[in-house]
């Protein structure tokens, strides 16, 4: 049996025109403030359509500073971020936390609306926090604040979620059923995954956007995943040869 991969249409039909939900970065210049080091040179990369894809580099290239950028958190840069299809930005991270007196449950209940709840609930459970709902957040472990805190941002409205090491500290079989949920129950959003776990990346994502040196050029190359929509179904061979342009691209 072939593995089961996802398959969606990204485009929209206005006034006869079909317009596509994409990101692209172009021309990005970048140093750090008061610094001579240089993130970027003229980097340039684009992710198209709703799914799950990646930013893939080695510690230290610049993928958090260029997610801020794409969610307007960061603008003193040179070049243009532009996008169509996607007017609501989020950007999460592995270092988020609620208060700790916070009531998990509690929390959740105030971030969703009425007519949210069955998707929280799906949520919870596939995320398998059900079980410290009533705990305070302090209570938690590292991993299941990070689960928590990123069941808050998908109750929110977004086109394009970006997942900054968000299933940081969870183990493989619980991320890929998270990861495996979010492409189910939306598959119409982008989310763009930021990890250091390359077979998970290889496994699950479509478009993986690998980073590399400034003094590399082009900075980017974009490789195709897997966009598998199940855990263990998959060819190996067709994974390690992923994985294998992956490291040939860094």
């Amino acid at each position: 049996m072939k593995p089961e991969k996802q398959q969606i249409c990204w485009f929209s039909n206005i006034d006869g025109y079909l317009i596509v939900m994409q990101i692209e970065c172009h021309d990005i210049s970048y140093q750090y403030p008061q610094t001579d080091t240089h993130v970027f040179e003229h980097l340039s990369c684009q992710v198209t359509g709703p799914g799950f894809h990646a930013l893939f580099g080695q510690s230290g290239l610049g993928k958090t500073t260029l997610a801020r950028m794409i969610a307007g958190e960061l603008t003193e840069y040179s070049g243009q971020i532009q996008s169509s299809q996607i007017a609501d930005v989020l950007y999460t991270h592995n270092m988020e936390r609620f208060p700790g007196w916070a009531g998990i449950g509690d929390m959740m209940a105030s971030t969703v609306q009425a007519s949210g709840q069955d998707m929280l609930n799906e949520l919870v459970d596939a995320f398998g926090i059900q079980p410290v709902m009533n705990a305070r957040f302090s209570q938690l472990s590292m991993g299941q604040k990070n689960r928590a805190n990123l069941i808050r941002y998908l109750l929110q409205k977004f086109d394009l979620l970006i997942m900054d090491e968000s299933l940081a500290n969870v183990d493989e079989t619980t991320r890929g059923r998270i990861i495996i949920t979010l492409k189910t129950l939306f598959p119409e959003k982008c989310f763009l995954y930021i990890s250091h776990n390359m077979m998970e990346i290889a496994k699950f994502c479509n478009q993986i956007v690998v980073l590399r040196s400034p003094c590399k050029h082009p900075q980017t190359s974009m490789i195709s995943g897997q966009n598998l929509m199940t855990e263990n179904n998959f060819v190996m061979k067709e994974l390690e040869q992923t994985m294998l342009e992956i490291v040939h691209a860094s």
